[in-house]
């Protein structure tokens, strides 16, 4: 992780964040030699709304959903 301090991030500020975001590596700013923050590469945001119906037409559905899958007969044997 590289190191900068306040005043040098101060004056540069713009310039590191776009630094930051294009190498995805963390920079720490120092007051005085102590870490006082951490500026991260940002995380990845899921468009949940584009999600929803994004399988429309890739599935079939074959024959009754709803109903049991086996006979009622064999459930008759399961219980035994």
């Amino acid at each position: 992780m590289d190191e900068i301090s306040i005043s040098e991030f101060k004056a540069k500020c713009l310039a590191l964040l776009e630094q930051v975001n294009k190498t995805k590596r963390p920079l720490r700013i120092t007051r005085h030699g102590k870490p006082v923050a951490e500026v991260v590469p940002p995380t990845v945001v899921v468009d949940r709304a584009a999600l929803m119906g994004s399988m429309r037409g890739k599935i079939e559905i074959l024959g009754d959903i709803i109903a049991p899958a086996g006979d009622d007969d064999e459930g008759e044997d399961l219980r035994d």
